[in-house]
């Protein structure tokens, strides 16, 4: 877990244009006694404060921005660039900063450009808050007063990052499904950076949405009850009644991510389709292919409609897909899974049904080995989508 600010400043920087840190010296913090005023900043950090042209404009170039303190309070504040002294100040701070003192001499500060007016600043003040900083953006105590090269931060770093920064923002204990989902997503796009498998690489897309979102509910899992459990139980009945709640939400979350991940490998691939479009008899297929409408209008082709259902698990409730479509009972029924590995006769009980699986390319190696030429990728399925709907 972060400490204290640091985790605020990574985060700032992270999410930032340009991010700034050097140590306070005596002369910022007034323990010399001295006339500077302001913040000493690196002649290296130029291009964070001001433009080319507000350089070359006639005078002292000065310009006043908002810089948010600790993610509490904002200041107008100044740059100034003193050229015969070849120096850049941050002035400006009000009555009452609570900082800049002789005591916080040493302390690290981390400057932020978030827009072209406004900034943030953080003050660290503790060895476990600076070095958890730096060993973050693998910065040494000597390489500080200069910007931050962020290309440094592991993938890990910014996941586990991104992850407590979204647990931090809720205002609730735990968000619907489709937040966790869209949440894994997003985390795992800003960590990975990878957005173009959704279309070239689908299949490792799905696994890898899947998985973050798993990290990311035992994560928030570990936020809610971390405290309850290492405290103990006051009575079986506590214990019980805690591990139901846990394991229920467990099941309603794996039951609908399958489902957000696909539509957003539709979404992303601009595939027209219903979720959840109701059929004969108030039955409700995951997804039909290209519309709810399409499916109740009998001037439509069948041949051109497409159901989809998706179950983390199908080993016994494969059959389920069978009636979900009347217009579709002579058209294979798709179903795509998470599954990884299922037996031999299952299969063949699903060939004779004609109930195609489709299941991302990494698993389909723990199927049968003489069966999984009739297993479709999700990639496969995808495209299939596409040409029928004329993409």
């Amino acid at each position: 877990m972060t400490t204290g600010y640091a985790g605020q400043a990574i985060n700032s920087v992270l999410n930032s244009k340009m991010g700034f840190c050097k140590f306070l010296s005596a002369n910022d913090t007034g323990a010399t006694g001295g006339h500077q005023s302001g913040i000493l900043i690196s002649k290296s950090a130029v291009r964070m404060l001001f433009t080319s042209q507000e350089l070359e404009q006639e005078g002292i170039p000065k310009r006043t921005v908002k810089i948010k303190w600790q993610d509490d309070f904002e200041t107008e504040s100044s740059f100034t660039y003193y050229e015969s002294k070849n120096e850049l100040r941050i002035t400006r701070f009000g009555r009452g900063f609570p900082f800049l003192k002789p005591e916080q001499t040493g302390a690290l500060f981390v400057f932020t450009k978030q827009t072209d007016t406004d900034y943030s600043g953080y003050f660290l003040e503790t060895d476990e808050e600076i070095q958890e900083f730096l060993d973050t953006f693998g910065i040494s105590p000597t390489e500080t007063n200069s910007l931050i090269d962020t290309g440094k931060v592991s993938a890990e770093t910014q996941e586990k990052l991104a992850i407590q920064e979204f647990i931090s923002g809720l205002d609730v204990d735990f968000p619907s499904s489709e937040i966790m989902s869209a949440a894994a997503r997003m985390i795992e796009e800003k960590a990975y950076d990878h957005a173009e498998y959704i279309v070239t690489n689908p299949d490792e897309k799905i696994i890898s949405w899947t998985n973050m979102e798993y990290t990311l509910f035992r994560a928030l899992e570990y936020a809610r009850y971390g405290e309850i459990i290492t405290k103990g139980f006051q009575s079986v009945d506590e214990f019980v009644r805690v591990a139901n709640a846990v394991l229920n939400r467990r099941k309603s979350r794996a039951g609908k991510s399958l489902e957000h991940h696909l539509s957003a490998i539709f979404d992303g691939n601009e595939i027209e389709y219903s979720s959840q479009a109701v059929t004969e008899g108030n039955k409700k297929p995951d997804f039909l292919f290209p519309s709810q409408d399409a499916y109740h209008d009998f001037n439509f082709s069948p041949e051109r409609l497409i159901s989809l259902a998706a179950k983390t698990t199908c080993k016994d409730r494969w059959r389920q897909v069978l009636n979900e479509a009347d217009r579709l009972r002579d058209r294979p029924k798709y179903l795509c899974t998470l599954q990884q590995g299922i037996s031999g006769a299952q299969m063949d009980e699903m060939q004779t049904e004609n109930v195609i699986l489709v299941v991302p390319r990494p698993y389909i190696n723990t199927y049968p080995k003489d069966r999984r030429d009739r297993i479709w990728t999700v990639s496969r399925f995808v495209e299939y989508v596409k040409m029928i709907e004329g993409k």
